[in-house]
């Protein structure tokens, strides 16, 4: 898809969105459910399921990536898809964009070994490499309107309501505490 295609696109769903605010908001959906072992599979839309599984030091066969290396890849990606986004709304040519990311993990968090120490990431630190022959100025711009408005990004930032029931046998269960 040419750059002046992403733009005619971007702009007619923002001037879509000026004349129907309601319309701004969206909800995305995905289901999966846990097969033999660690594995499960993850659904999203029409798209073949996803593999998730662990690596046999966690437990798992290694059959996919696993769900928090998924969260990297989201943040990855999440970046390099709003780069090209604002990259072809302002007119910047990219040559390419490409994301190296870690997370750092405590698995005594995971495993209950220790109450202090969180389940999750203590620190996502990545690295966007950008290749245009845009001016300096103008690729430092575009880097802090991404930083300011990557979803993901964000998501991962701040706190953010995450709620849920888990249903036993047909039967729902009040949960108490949620990390």
């Amino acid at each position: 898809m040419s750059h002046e295609h992403i733009k005619k696109i971007l702009l007619a769903a923002m001037d879509n969105i000026k004349a129907n605010p309601a319309g701004a908001k969206v909800v995305f959906r995905a289901s999966t459910q846990l097969g033999e072992g660690m594995h499960c599979l993850g659904k999203i839309r029409d798209f073949p399921a996803m593999s998730i599984d662990e690596p046999t030091d966690l437990g798992g066969m290694d059959r996919g990536p696993n769900p928090v290396e998924i969260v990297l890849v989201a943040l990855g990606t999440c970046q390099e898809i709003v780069y090209r986004a604002y990259a072809a709304v302002l007119g910047i040519p990219l040559e390419s964009v490409k994301c190296d990311l870690r997370g750092y993990l405590d698995l005594r968090g995971l495993f209950g070994l220790d109450p202090s120490v969180p389940a999750g990431y203590q620190k996502i630190m990545f690295e966007t490499e950008i290749k245009s022959p845009a001016s300096r100025e103008d690729l430092q711009k575009l880097a802090q309107m991404v930083e300011s408005h990557c979803p993901v990004l964000s998501t991962l930032q701040m706190p953010v309501t995450v709620s849920g029931n888990v249903v036993i046998n047909g039967q729902p269960m009040a949960l108490e505490a949620t990390a």
